[in-house]
């Protein structure tokens, strides 16, 4: 079956990457970077260049071949410009059926709703296309915009994982979330 590479909501959509997009992420990269590096892995002086995000785009692209994990751009759909990514990583199939969430979005668009969109939107790929049954993500205690995204679409909080992950040199504490499918079932709107 083939996978969709597009999904569209009302102010949002998200998209596959492709090599095209290279000079627009090398642009977002950049000029979040210092609004981004307390929240991801350190980064080296090379992911903010050309090679850099091409090499990201190559990756993403093998590894959705490979169903490991499931990255897209989050485009405004009035302008189609690149705002931010998404992605569903780390997917374990089996009993388990599991995948980690994890997004940025534009500073210069932060609280305008395109991240809530976008976790909608990637949710609605998780478990139609991607067949997943659960999906899961990290946040650290103080990032409170990022937890509201999540609470808007239906997480729940499972607890805390003390450093949980390398963030900006240091290991970080973070409170984990996850929706399943039967959860989100649960949430949508019945029809009579």
């Amino acid at each position: 079956m083939r996978l969709p590479d597009r999904l569209d909501a009302e102010q949002v959509a998200i998209r596959a990457f492709a090599l095209s997009d290279v000079d627009e992420l090398v642009d977002l990269r950049t000029r979040n970077r210092s609004f981004n590096t307390p929240y991801e892995p350190r980064r080296s002086e090379g992911f903010f260049t050309s090679a850099g995000q091409r090499a990201e785009i190559v990756r993403d692209r093998d590894e959705w071949a490979a169903d490991r994990m499931y990255a897209f751009a989050i485009v405004d759909r009035a302008t189609e410009r690149i705002h931010g990514r998404i992605g569903l990583a780390n997917i374990v199939r089996g009993a388990w059926d599991n995948a980690t969430l994890g997004y940025f979005v534009d500073e210069a668009v932060n609280g305008r709703g395109f991240a809530s969109e976008a976790v909608g939107l990637a949710l609605r790929f998780a478990f139609g296309p991607g067949r997943l049954h659960r999906v899961q993500a990290a946040v650290m205690p103080h990032n409170l915009r990022s937890a509201r995204v999540l609470a808007k679409n239906g997480f729940r909080k499972e607890g805390f994982a003390p450093r949980y992950l390398r963030l900006a040199g240091s290991w970080r504490d973070h409170d984990l979330f996850a929706i399943t499918l039967e959860e989100l079932e649960d949430r949508a709107p019945r029809h009579r």
